[in-house]
């Protein structure tokens, strides 16, 4: 779980901002190895060679958060449900949804609004179970409900864990709001001009050093000598907490954490006011871009698979023929399965050919309804693109939901899912992004997903990374190879984009590793990365042979 942008603790596949843009844009993977010497997707180069006119669409649905439907550089490529005449309150293509002109908001209120925080999977978890498992032991369990009692055994250690995590850590802001003042008026004795850095800050610490431990396990007993006070602006300068008013917000965000995430008397779902053990359509609503700070993920992630590119401003997509269906299915939070579920069923129902799902939870209360949507995409030839989560962990080992295998088993349920873990534009030993997870069986290939130059709302741009943005590589590639041979299956586009990829055979470091070096082959299972001009070269020769 980590926190993302000015709200988000959504999921841990989403991106992790760390370079605001400014200057000249970098996109670096859309060039080419042999060319540019980067391992991007190439993309640039097929756009220079590929003089074919085509005029279908396709359409890519993006299971994400809310969207900037105005940004400057996402216009024209939203996806129009023509059947249904916009705002008259009436479900006129009779899909199960009013007004649905661009897509549907899955965790919208009734009446047009938003919430901004929901349950982890695993609060849900510990709520649906404590009134039957809550102070039993493992003997005490009868057989048919062995498998639930260790899933909310899992979830209440989680629980538990982050409860007191974030609560240590809100304590510790809290102190630190209450010696801030004091904290800043004692360094204008040694920084008249309080033109400090850390560094400097760090040599005052050291002449004043305090027996001090991570500033979510400070001690509590108000210290408030010289070395504490300094140690305190450290800590702050550290989280770039450079104002009282930063500090300040992001206690009162433990505050939203604390409560709302991690309460299991807190129940999300009352917001939305539907049956939550029940898969049903039309509950939600049709506003996409309801609140601008739970915007940012989709914008992203979107701008990836078909920002503008004959505009001249900010970023590029894939073709301006991929049309972008936004279903919002989260919050700051994890996603819940029945939402997940039915944005699947209406992407499918209503003509995407890609799902791009830039999420991922620890927990699945309810994995057999996401299973049965995922094996519904492959009966009606839709692929779906996962991405791999942020935990520089091995998924192999630590389960990730939504996954294309039920819990621990390795056996696929469908053949249409593909799993992408990020690589960054370095050429040595450290191309696998530090962040990334992997896994020879689960992971199945990986895309560029560090120092990526994407949209944000109001018309902005910054550099970001994440799993998250290594998974649009992949949809915009499928989408793009669907635009020009319309006669491939699911499961060919998938093997397309697998076995077309660059093999990269050496050694790199293991994510969550300082120097562990293993061949590139290990991470994942095809032992490859996109490349997104080969993939269209082998679509063309497959397609040609049908």
């Amino acid at each position: 779980m980590k926190l993302y942008g000015l709200l988000f603790l959504v999921s841990n596949c989403f991106a992790q901002s760390h370079l605001s843009s400014s200057g000249n844009k970098d996109l670096w993977y859309h060039k080419d190895f042999i060319l540019d010497n980067f391992h991007g997707t190439s993309l640039e180069k097929w756009k220079k060679e590929n003089k074919k006119h085509i005029s279908n669409k396709i359409i890519v649905a993006t299971l994400d958060t809310q969207i900037d439907l105005e940004h400057e550089d996402l216009q024209d490529q939203f996806w129009i449900n023509k059947s249904e005449i916009p705002h008259n309150g009436i479900d006129d293509d009779k899909n199960g949804y009013i007004d649905d002109i661009n897509g549907w908001h899955f965790v919208g209120k009734p009446n047009g609004g938003y919430f901004i925080y929901g349950n982890f999977e695993y609060t849900r978890i510990v709520r649906k179970y404590d009134s039957i498992f809550k102070n039993k032991k493992k003997e005490d369990i009868e057989v048919n409900l062995q498998n639930d009692f260790n899933e909310y055994t899992y979830a209440k250690n989680y629980l538990e864990y982050y409860l007191d995590y974030y609560s240590n850590w809100r304590k510790s802001l809290t102190f630190n709001i209450e010696v801030y003042s004091k904290s800043k008026d004692t360094l204008k004795y040694f920084f008249p001009k309080e033109n400090y850095n850390i560094s400097d800050l760090d040599s005052l610490f050291k002449k004043h050093k305090i027996n001090d431990k991570p500033y979510w396990q400070r001690r509590d007993d108000n210290d408030t000598d010289l070395g504490s006070l300094i140690h305190y602006m450290i800590v702050n300068y550290q989280q770039n907490f450079t104002k009282l008013e930063h500090i300040v917000h992001k206690k009162n965000e433990l505050d939203s954490i604390i409560m709302q995430n991690l309460n299991v008397d807190f129940v999300d779902r009352k917001y939305i006011k539907d049956n939550p053990e029940k898969l049903e359509k039309g509950y939600g609503n049709n506003f996409l871009n309801s609140f601008k700070d739970l915007q940012y993920h989709n914008t992203e992630v979107s701008s990836i698979i078909a920002a503008n590119s004959r505009n001249n401003i900010g970023t590029s997509g894939f073709h301006k023929n991929i049309k972008l269906m936004p279903l919002i299915t989260s919050v700051s939070g994890d996603e819940n399965d029945k939402d997940i579920a039915m944005a699947i069923y209406y992407a499918v129902d209503n003509g995407a050919k890609v799902i791009n799902m830039s999420f991922g939870k620890e927990f699945s209360l309810h994995q057999e309804w996401v299973s049965k949507a995922i094996k519904y995409a492959e009966e009606n030839n839709v692929l779906i693109v996962l991405c791999a989560a942020n935990q520089s962990k091995n998924i192999d080992n630590e389960i990730t939901y939504p996954r294309d295998t039920y819990m621990w088993e390795e056996v696929e349920i469908s053949n249409n899912c593909i799993n992408v873990g990020s690589i960054s534009k370095r050429i040595d030993s450290t191309i696998v992004s530090p962040f990334s997870n992997y896994g020879k069986n689960n992971v199945d290939i990986f895309a560029p997903g560090e120092d990526i130059y994407v949209a944000i709302p109001d018309n902005q741009y910054k550099y970001d990374s994440g799993t998250s943005l290594a998974a649009p590589m992949i949809s915009g590639t499928a989408a793009l190879i669907w635009l020009y041979y319309t006669n491939l299956t699911v499961q060919e586009v998938k093997q397309i984009i697998l076995q077309s990829g660059v093999t990269i055979d050496k050694q790199v470091i293991k994510p969550g590793t300082e120097n562990e070096l293993v061949p590139f082959s290990e991470l994942c299972k095809s032992g490859k990365i996109l490349n997104t001009y080969n993939a269209m070269k082998m679509a063309e020769e497959i397609s040609k042979k049908k």
